[in-house]
């Protein structure tokens, strides 16, 4: 009896890495601005970032799926350097005394002012639910090879995206929110996220196979934690 087959990798050398990785980090920052405002659809109250964030786990499946744990790794901490970053940089931006004539910085304040309970339930979310998810995929794989792809994009979406959810909603709005409506913002967040993610799956699997047909290394490379 054939032995079975280790899962297949990419070495992160070549050329989709940057770009996915690019992409990731530029989804991530955008989101997390636009996640300092709340909104209703209809009875649903979600935040901003519920626009893109869900490609954000999208994209690290991606790269995970492709370029394993490490990989995925090193571009998530890229991605949480950056949002730090990008919170700092607006807040000196803040500080800075406004030239005259100028008359938004009550507006500006408003929408990109530093928040440090804003920023840290982000990061702190981001980081643990992306290596969570970057883990559980890895992981399935380990065990499922190249078969069921849908089965580990889901499932390490279901554990990242609710540990991310937890994490950010009650660092971030905890007090803010109470009751019913707190219970409603992290249940409806949640679902969202991961209904998105699996509406989009045919986009998924059909850029995890481009890339896949077209990275030189892929299946010639093998990684495990």
């Amino acid at each position: 009896m054939n032995e079975p087959q280790a899962p297949h990798y990419a070495k992160a050398t070549t050329s989709f890495y940057p770009i996915i990785s690019a992409v990731f980090v530029a989804l991530l920052v955008i989101s997390n601005v636009g996640a300092t405002k709340l909104f209703v659809a209809g009875p649903l109250i979600l935040d901003g970032g519920a626009f893109l964030f869900p490609l954000v786990y999208i994209t690290g499946d991606v790269l995970s799926e492709i370029y394993g744990f490490h990989a995925a790794r090193r571009t998530i901490l890229v991605g949480f350097a950056m949002a730090i970053l990008a919170a700092f940089t607006f807040y000196a931006i803040q500080l800075s005394p406004a030239a005259p004539g100028w008359e938004n910085q009550a507006a500006f304040e408003a929408i990109l002012g530093f928040v440090p309970r804003i920023v840290l339930a982000s990061v702190c979310g981001f980081l643990v639910g992306q290596l969570l998810n970057s883990y559980v995929l890895v992981k399935i794989k380990q065990r499922t090879n190249e078969s069921s792809l849908w089965f580990r994009l889901i499932g390490s979406t279901v554990v990242g995206e609710l540990a991310d959810t937890l994490v950010f909603c009650t660092i971030a709005f905890y007090g803010i929110l109470t009751g019913a409506d707190f219970v409603n913002y992290v249940v409806v967040g949640y679902v969202y996220k991961c209904l998105l993610e699996v509406v989009l799956l045919p986009v998924t699997y059909r850029v995890i196979a481009y890339i896949k047909k077209n990275e030189p290394t892929y299946a010639t490379y093998q990684e495990v934690i």
